[in-house]
């Protein structure tokens, strides 16, 4: 077995040659832990690298070999996967594994023509309602910066890392903290995916939306498609992501059982890299060892009960565009592998409580309280653009309360900004806490308020707003069996690692309701 080593570096020190100095009697190694604490950074203080190296050392020592999959036998209708995001993706992996061929539906294109569809968005504001930044093989991940942080507890996190790894991301990504793909490398790693899954068996069908789960009972026993055409299986995986809203209501129709839940909205925070670099790494920003800075931000108002903080930082990065409805302006962030854009953005949101902001029974009330935003935040560059640009201001201008006559500064947004107050878009519960919060983070990160700084708005689509209820063995729905809620969009997963292991969740469900595993997994 190997043996385990820990240790920390300053940043800029070599590791094999540390490790061939220090520890003489490793014959091999490899990192499986590596992360960065440059805490000290902005007071002059080294940074340095925490790592956990397995080394071999002595003759017999091995490193542990692949896990192996069982071929089991076939299925009487093959699982019917709605939605090609890391959850609908993963979920066929992992039966592929198994050698259990399922069928994949995406409304959306594949992943290496989505581009086509977006840039005549960006650049002209002509939307395709069917694959736009949200819809599309990849999700709305795709567009964003490939993080691949997760904050849960599971033994599938380091299985999907690893599978990532297998088809084609770096190879530190199965061992770095805070391990990011980019949205250039991403995209190709989810076309080896998908053709790796056609070799499998799988089927992968896309531009083909599922308007309607087909019922018998309480049972889900297949989709209607938008063709017409009806598919018919035991197992339907519900992995749309959190902006199906036409399902949504489909869902609420036929009374599978969902919840309210809380999310949040607010807007995305804009500033020049090389600020932020300075502000995280003062003197040491310029060494590449250090990459783009990140950072983390939140508050709590203990008064209000309501959070602040910030969500998807993309360090090097773009704002996008996002909406998926032609009267509507949504904001996000992205990314590429390299992190080298001029600018570093990251949403700033405030949560909305359910049952203390929405005062709804309807179970669509949040999503109506996303459009109005969404709506205003359009309706608003109709007046003052032409639709496609986006509304900002500055930060500076956000604090005072009032817009300057100076022009905005220089934007990442290929959509293009204007200048706008965008306190008209938002709820004053937001506005008020909002500007609480950038004094707090100002506190925490001393220049964070800066002239330059730019608030583009709304980012409204953090999270789904419903919760699809779900028995928590199982993983089916708790008022329809044969369906599986999945993933960001059924309220279970925040990010692109929580929903790929949220699909292998779904998939390991299917074969031990099939007493093809025991809840071990073999």
């Amino acid at each position: 077995m190997p043996k385990k080593y820990q240790f920390e570096l300053p940043f800029d020190v070599d590791l094999e040659k540390f490790v061939k100095k220090t520890y003489p009697e490793i014959r091999e190694f490899r990192t499986i832990s590596k992360s960065l604490d440059a805490r000290g950074a902005p007071r002059g203080k080294k940074p340095i690298f925490h790592y956990i190296l397995d080394a071999l050392v002595t003759a017999d020592d091995k490193y542990p070999e692949a896990e192996q999959f069982p071929k089991l036998k076939q299925l009487k209708q093959k699982p019917i996967i709605i939605g090609a995001g890391p959850g609908g993706l993963f979920c066929a992996v992992r039966l592929a594994e198994y050698g259990i061929p399922s069928i994949v539906i995406e409304r959306g294109d594949e992943a290496s023509k989505r581009m086509l569809h977006i840039a005549k968005f960006w650049r002209y504001g002509e939307l395709d309602p069917e694959t736009n930044v949200c819809y599309g093989e990849g999700g709305a991940g795709l567009f964003s910066d490939g993080k691949l942080i997760t904050r849960i507890k599971s033994n599938l996190v380091q299985y999907v890392m690893e599978k990532f790894v297998d088809f084609g991301a770096p190879a530190d990504t199965a061992y770095v903290s805070n391990p990011h793909l980019g949205s250039n490398k991403i995209r190709t790693i989810i076309t080896q995916i998908s053709n790796w899954l056609r070799d499998q068996g799988t089927e992968l069908r896309y531009n083909t939306r599922v308007d309607e789960l087909l019922t018998e009972g309480n049972k889900v026993v297949g989709v209607k498609l938008s063709t017409g055409e009806k598919l018919y299986s035991d197992h339907v995986v519900l992995a749309t992501g959190h902006s199906a809203q036409d399902l949504y209501q489909h869902l609420a129709d036929i009374k599978v059982a969902m919840k309210p839940k809380d999310f949040a909205i607010g807007v995305r925070v804009e500033h020049p890299r090389r600020y932020i670099d300075s502000l995280q790494h003062g003197k040491f920003c310029e060494a590449p060892e250090m990459g783009s800075a990140r950072y983390r931000l939140s508050w709590h108002d203990k008064w209000t009960d309501r959070g602040v903080y910030s969500f998807c930082m993309c360090p090097g990065g773009y704002v996008l565009s996002s909406g998926t409805e032609k009267d509507g302006i949504v904001v996000n962030g992205m990314s590429n592998y390299a992190r080298n854009s001029p600018w570093s953005n990251a949403a700033l949101v405030v949560s909305v409580k359910s049952e203390r902001d929405l005062k709804s029974n309807d179970l669509m009330a949040g999503l109506k309280f996303q459009h109005e935003i969404e709506q205003k935040a359009f309706a608003l560059s109709k007046k003052n653009a032409t639709g496609r640009e986006l509304p900002a201001m500055t930060i500076k201008e956000f604090m005072e309360g009032k817009l300057n006559d100076k022009p905005l500064p220089k934007t990442s947004s290929p959509s293009g900004i204007f200048k706008a107050d965008i306190r008209e878009i938002f709820p004053p519960f937001v506005i008020e806490h909002l500007k609480k919060g950038l004094a707090e983070f100002n506190k925490d990160l001393a220049g964070f308020v800066y002239e330059e700084g730019l608030l583009i708005a709304p980012e409204t689509r953090t999270s789904a707003p419903l919760t699809i209820l779900r028995d928590k063995k199982s993983l089916l729905s708790v008022s329809h069996q044969g369906l599986y809620p999945c993933g960001e969009g059924a309220g279970y997963a925040g990010g692109i690692t929580s929903a790929a292991v949220d699909g292998v969740k779904c998939a390991l469900s299917i074969l031990e309701q099939e007493k093809l595993l025991d809840n071990s997994g073999h």
